[in-house]
């Protein structure tokens, strides 16, 4: 038992700003281009009840790596540009996680280079935070290259639509009532498992120079 509330107890922290931040980035570039809703809606706030949804947050605690949030409401008819608009709003969020994951990796490089002191209360305390360091890199990691996998509604296909020809774009945009579904068997199949978390892998080595 004590285990597992130690785990949680690391894993809370970056998943709530992993989540929140991804989310306020839709939020702020969609009211950037010209769409209030999100501020309307409450969703500019750095508080994370207001963007967990309860489903995305369990599938984190349970994979250590992916999961989602409540997204952000968009009206893009308030864009002059809606399908280029609403792929920067996409982008905001995955990308915003690859800094803060570069943030977190660059945080725990430098406290891993100091000398440190041989005090048993220091190492409770040091040991603790690396590891919610490295765990905020495999989650920002995690969200960002979850969402970008091309099936809306995740980010990835409101990007796609955003790329391809406008027939094409309508066409693929019709499948976003089920993505939710195809999300979900993609999860349970463990398809995600193979396509998603090596590159998850990869993106820690390359942050970190270890394996997750």
């Amino acid at each position: 038992m004590g285990s597992t509330i130690q785990q949680i107890s690391i894993l809370i922290l970056p998943i709530l700003l992993a989540v929140t931040l991804h989310e306020v980035a839709h939020g702020w570039v969609a009211d950037r281009l010209g769409d209030p809703t999100p501020r309307l809606a409450g969703r500019l706030t750095l508080n994370p009840i207001k963007h967990l949804d309860l489903v995305g947050t369990l599938v984190f605690f349970f994979t250590r790596m992916i999961g989602w949030a409540k997204p952000v409401p968009v009206n893009p008819l308030n864009f002059k540009d809606p399908r280029r608009d609403m792929m920067w709003v996409a982008l905001a969020g995955p990308m915003t996680n690859i800094l803060l994951a570069g943030v977190f990796a660059i945080v725990l490089r430098f406290l891993l280079q100091l000398p440190l002191p041989n005090s048993p209360l220091f190492v409770k305390i040091f040991v603790p935070v690396v590891l919610m360091l490295k765990v905020g890199v495999v989650i920002n990691l995690g969200l960002a290259i979850f969402n970008i996998i091309p099936i809306p509604p995740l980010d990835g296909g409101r990007i796609l639509v955003g790329l391809l020809p406008t027939e094409k774009a309508e066409a693929f945009a019709k499948i976003e009532p089920y993505g939710f579904l195809i999300l979900i068997f993609l999860i349970i199949t463990r398809v995600v498992d193979f396509l998603v978390f090596p590159v998850i892998r990869f993106g820690v080595q390359l942050f970190l120079g270890t394996h997750v």
